[in-house]
């Protein structure tokens, strides 16, 4: 199947255009979604855009944007208006800086778009730039129109093609400090060591696995079972809790020291 695009335009590097197409890199389209039903009729629940005072039900074409300047005061914007403010960043993806690869934080990144050439005759222009990124070790910085809002977006090369990154803007992420500043505990030299041997047993290469939601698949299951007109799956009963959960107050060297041999001796009979 071929993907579908989320927005077409332009990378350009100086002088160096090429055409561009971009589609997200996630999906949420597998997640189990649930409408919302009367229990009494079965029937879906619709709901409506409602005039506050009225109490009637708004059509499409009144629907506008308002911008609250008092109590039930507002500045409304047409679509005219909203088009009327386009920029550039609408159509092309202009990179005007680099940065280390290594000096983005994690935390400002947002959400990722696969990008690649939509032009058999921007490949080359595509190839060179995105080459050129990995071989220096950068991402490329700029801007770009989306959902009405001009984001700052960075380009990450990866294999054959180009991860475009929204980010977060500074005022969306909030400074660690004042939530950081209370831990003043020194570890304890002793512990280090233990520790660094449990991570040594659970180290592995990275899979999609380690993120799966059994919760989701329990879900599926459910449904399934119902679509079949089997019985409802039973709820699982709850254990007592074992003497982990009783108490977390422990002996810290004691629980590293069980921990580790404990992953020694699973390591041994594999």
């Amino acid at each position: 199947m071929a993907p579908k695009y989320y927005w077409k335009g332009y990378l350009k590097l100086s002088l160096v255009t090429c055409p561009v197409a971009m589609s997200p890199a996630t999906s949420e389209s597998e997640k189990v979604r649930f409408h919302t039903l009367n229990k009494e009729t079965g029937n879906r629940v619709v709901s409506r855009y409602i005039d506050s005072v009225t109490g009637k039900p708004v059509k499409d074409g009144n629907e506008a944007k308002g911008y609250a300047r008092g109590e039930n005061d507002y500045v409304i914007l047409t679509e005219d208006d909203l088009d009327a403010v386009a920029l550039d960043t609408v159509k092309t993806i202009d990179i005007d800086k680099f940065v280390p690869a290594d000096s983005i934080e994690w935390i400002y990144l947002e959400k990722p778009h696969y990008l690649m050439p939509d032009d058999a005759v921007g490949n080359e222009a595509f190839a060179v730039i995105r080459d050129a990124m990995k071989a220096d070790k950068v991402f490329g910085v700029s801007k770009l129109v989306m959902g009405r809002r001009e984001r700052a977006v960075v380009l990450e090369p990866r294999g054959e093609g180009i991860v475009l990154w929204t980010l977060r803007f500074g005022d969306e992420v909030r400074p660690e400090e004042p939530y950081f500043e209370g831990i003043d505990e020194e570890a304890d030299p002793e512990l280090i060591p233990l520790v660094q041997q449990l991570i040594k047993q659970k180290t592995s290469r990275w899979s999609p696995d380690m993120v799966s939601d059994p919760i989701q698949e329990s879900l599926l299951k459910i449904i399934a079972e119902k679509k079949k007109a089997l019985k409802p799956a039973k709820k699982s009963a709850k254990g007592k809790p074992d003497a982990a959960q009783a108490s977390n107050v422990v002996n810290i060297m004691d629980a590293l020291k069980k921990s580790v041999a404990a992953e020694l001796k699973s390591s041994k009979a594999r």
